[in-house]
């Protein structure tokens, strides 16, 4: 989409990522990943089931055509909790399965139906409660074909989805650990994972792009947050939850313009106070609202709730909350109260934090690479590729270049000179090795 509010000058643009020193054809290792898809007192599966195709003839005159693939049908199962028990069996189809977890492992290429919704690898099933978790054994790369075009139109410039691929891969990778049930969750708590049905060829040409990369920190994997509109600019992983990581700072963010970049939200008093009551303020009939003290990004870091029998103060990241909790899309506001009214005219949608999808969009159509796009929204990290973990379950980071590799310019697409970024540090491809 076109940029409405390009940063003044022409100045040439910076280089804030190396390019050179990881090499794309270096194998990723494999990691796999369990996902919790669905949960309930019954789950529905569909299991595949592979017969042998018929013996026929050979046809002599046509030499060299592949074998006929073996036809795939699917039995269903209803899978359920022996008396609906706390600490019950799981059943099948109404009958004891004599166990509290039942798993169907993953195959190359095999997919299984949870719920109505076909995902890639395989299925753990556990009792829990008297109800059902139906948890997806998926390796990572096909989890996130269901992912990225979840979380970003897959018609999207590929340096844009190339960055969400990233991300995505950092977030998945950092939460896997074998001491706890699973690892992630097919949500917005988590991330969005649609399985199979929402795979899309621009987005699985971003993941084989970026096979195994990962945003890394510190040697280990950084916290990848995402919105979908910063609203014009970012906000702090510190403001937003009181988390102090150096590379989710506030910062300006010109080309993030969505749908939402704009907005106004109008509510009534009452509505206001309603709320205002559960965070504590015991003020009488509302007067007022208003931002006593407001971040760098732009969001209040104090509101001062005015009423009949007084004040209160919402301070630091529940101040955040207050305006989200009262549906506005995004904390960036400007408030005013008339007339029993609260007006909040508000900039951008999510909680602002680290890569700003329309941002990404913005940048990629201005020309920018991936490396740019990651290099601005979190600066000071690494690129760096998932290595096989030597003595546990959970991936590490290959190790980093001591010294950064000379670099070239990257081709960008042909116009006028792009708007110079805001200085930051350099976001480095990390070099092969072996793993720390």
């Amino acid at each position: 989409m076109p940029v409405r509010n390009p940063l003044p000058g022409r100045a040439a643009l910076p280089l804030l990522a190396l390019t050179a020193g990881l090499a794309h054809t270096a194998p990723a290792h494999a990691v796999t990943l369990r996902v919790l898809v669905s949960s309930g007192e019954q789950v529905t599966l569909k299991t595949p089931v592979q017969t042998r195709a018929p013996q026929t003839t050979p046809d002599l005159s046509a030499p060299g055509l592949p074998a006929a693939p073996a036809p795939v049908t699917f039995t269903t199962w209803k899978v359920g909790v022996l008396g609906g028990k706390k600490g019950g069996n799981l059943t099948l189809n109404g009958q004891d399965a004599g166990n509290t977890t039942l798993y169907l492992a993953p195959t190359p290429g095999s997919v299984v139906e949870i719920s109505g919704r076909s995902y890639r690898g395989g299925v753990l099933l556990r009792s829990l409660d008297g109800g059902v978790q139906a948890i997806n054994v998926v390796d990572l790369e096909d989890y996130l074909r269901g992912v990225v075009p979840a979380e970003m139109p897959a018609s999207w410039p590929a340096a844009a989805l190339q960055a969400q691929a990233v991300i995505a891969r950092t977030y998945a990778a950092a939460r896997v650990n074998p001491a706890v049930p699973y690892d992630t969750c097919a949500t917005e708590s988590c991330q969005v994972y649609q399985g199979v049905a929402a795979e899309k060829p621009g987005s699985d040409a971003a993941i084989q792009a970026t096979a195994g990369q990962v945003i890394a920190y510190g040697g280990k994997a950084a916290t990848t947050y995402f919105s979908s509109d910063s609203g014009g600019f970012t906000a702090s992983a510190k403001e937003a939850w009181n988390m102090d990581l150096p590379y989710l700072p506030a910062k300006p963010d010109p080309f993030s313009v969505g749908p939402r970049s704009r907005w106004q939200l109008d509510l009534p008093a009452a509505k206001v106070q309603e709320l205002a009551v559960k965070y504590g303020a015991k003020i009488g009939t509302l007067r007022a609202v208003s931002a006593s003290r407001v971040s760098e990004s732009g969001r209040p870091s104090e509101l001062t709730l005015t009423g009949s029998a007084g004040t209160h103060l919402i301070q630091g990241a529940k101040a955040g909350g207050f305006i989200r909790a009262l549906g506005a899309p995004s904390s960036r506001v400007n408030l005013g109260m008339q007339g029993g009214t609260l007006t909040l005219q508000g900039a951008g949608a999510g909680h602002g934090v680290g890569l700003s999808q329309y941002g990404a969009l913005g940048l990629a159509n201005a020309g920018y690479d991936v490396l740019h796009i990651l290099g601005f929204y979190y600066p000071g990290t690494l690129l760096s590729r998932l290595a096989a973990a030597p003595r546990a379950d959970t991936p590490l980071l290959a190790r980093t270049p001591t010294a950064a590799p000379a670099v070239q310019r990257p081709t960008l697409h042909a116009g006028p000179a792009l708007p110079a970024l805001p200085a930051g540090p350099l976001l480095a491809r990390a070099a092969p090795g072996t793993a720390e």
